[in-house]
């Protein structure tokens, strides 16, 4: 098939089309840990990862015809995924806006970074953490922000109950406790 007819690689300035994006107008809101690991990430692939395939790269070059160099074509390809997740990484850290759950200052109600114990209608005890987009983990119990839980328990306080649709239908929790604790 003529290579004309195959796109090889995606577009430069296209972000990773497995990561949500953020709302418009938002900031994006990211506990100190979840900060530092994507800063980490970040420091790891510009000063280890790219380096040591730049190298693999110009090698493979060195070695003749780079139609059929294996080592040629994938370094270049994860060449290109680095520089994406490079620039994802950098417009995410460049519009963050760090928030320590430990100096919320109005403790009563449920806020970016909050811990909270939900009681569901079977009558079980769950605990989430209320974090960055980016930060979001289900099977640690990390909600983003953003997801429809997070959003009805927000400004929230114990006691009250909470109605949100949920992938299986409209559910009601109780708020237990909220507690803002240090995530890591």
């Amino acid at each position: 098939m003529n290579k004309a007819f195959i796109r090889e690689d995606a577009p430069e300035d296209e972000e990773d089309p497995e990561l949500p994006a953020l709302p418009a107008g938002t900031k994006n809101y990211m506990t100190p840990a979840g900060h530092a690991r994507m800063q980490a990430e970040l420091a790891r692939l510009v000063r280890v990862e790219r380096p040591e395939v730049v190298n693999i790269v110009s090698w493979a070059a060195g070695n003749g015809d780079r139609s059929e160099n294996g080592d040629y074509i994938y370094g270049k390809k994860r060449l290109r995924e680095i520089d994406r997740r490079i620039r994802f990484l950098s417009k995410r850290l460049e519009n963050a806006l760090v928030v320590d759950p430990r100096e919320q200052r109005n403790t009563d109600a449920v806020f970016f970074g909050a811990t909270i114990t939900l009681l569901d209608e079977a009558g079980e005890e769950i605990r989430y953490s209320i974090v960055g987009l980016d930060e979001a983990d289900p099977g640690r119990n990390r909600i983003s922000w953003i997801s429809p839980l997070a959003r009805a328990l927000l400004k929230a306080k114990a006691g009250d109950s909470v109605r949100f649709q949920a992938p299986g239908g409209t559910r009601e929790l109780e708020i237990v406790a909220i507690d803002y604790l240090d995530l890591d």
